[in-house]
């Protein structure tokens, strides 16, 4: 199972929303090249970057950063956040990015969704955000008629081949993961599911990496210490090896 710490962009700082509020942000930096190098010095081979001021009005405002964080370390880096047309995937392509996250226009466009996914393979994931079961869109702040499950099950069809799946309740909140979700989610054929939202504890990894995701996001619980990235990184690599035996 992949471990993918995050690190979430607004107005140039490091920041966590709580249940993807922005009037309910915690700043804890000023120079995401910082956090980004120490996780890498802490052992991940995986970064979740997200431009929150991207997510709300579709600009890429922080790319300039996310580029130097890519060539500053080995990280496999994957962004998100206001990505909607092909000239942005491109972009964030030719500087480096591993993969690049489609949200809203995944929900917004699915023409144009479907010939990202034809194009790029595998270097486009899907995010579905899911706020009490359905699709939420423009950073999270826009609820729509979508069935979150529903619409994750009609993704493979469009030739997805991961989805970053997000439970917005959860978000920052320290709750734990909601493990029938994910496992629910796990029973889609053809797609690979990362987790995001609320993990807080080693319990969360073990029930994660029992369920068979491809891979967890890691926020708060990072950087207000309940969870230290080498004790997750120790305790996923070492469930993974049981599992293969």
């Amino acid at each position: 199972m992949n471990i993918y710490p995050a690190i979430d962009l607004l107005d140039n700082h490091v920041v966590r929303l709580t249940q993807g509020d922005y009037q309910q942000r915690e700043i804890f930096g000023t120079d995401p090249l910082v956090f980004a190098q120490t996780f890498f010095e802490q052992g991940a081979t995986h970064l979740h970057v997200v431009d929150l001021n991207g997510a709300r009005n579709g600009q890429q405002a922080q790319f300039d950063i996310i580029k130097k964080i890519v060539s500053s370390t080995s990280l496999l880096v994957e962004v998100g956040g206001g990505i909607r047309t092909q000239a942005a995937v491109d972009a964030y392509l030719a500087a480096g990015v591993s993969q690049v996250i489609l949200g809203t226009i995944a929900a917004k466009d699915p023409q144009l969704t479907k010939k990202l996914l034809q194009e790029y393979g595998a270097q486009v994931v899907i995010g579905v955000d899911a706020k009490n079961g359905q699709v939420a869109v423009d950073g999270w702040e826009t609820s729509t008629e979508l069935s979150a499950k529903d619409f994750c099950q009609e993704l493979v069809s469009w030739g997805c081949q991961r989805i970053i799946y997000t439970e917005i309740e959860r978000d920052g909140t320290g709750l734990g993961i909601n493990g029938p979700l994910y496992q629910n989610l796990q029973q889609i054929p053809d797609l690979a599911i990362t987790a995001s939202g609320g993990v807080a504890t080693l319990t969360d990894i073990d029930t994660l990496t029992a369920i068979g995701v491809e891979g967890v996001i890691i926020g708060k619980a990072l950087y207000n210490g309940s969870l230290s990235l080498p004790e997750v990184l120790r305790r996923a690599n070492r469930l993974s090896k049981e599992a293969w035996r």
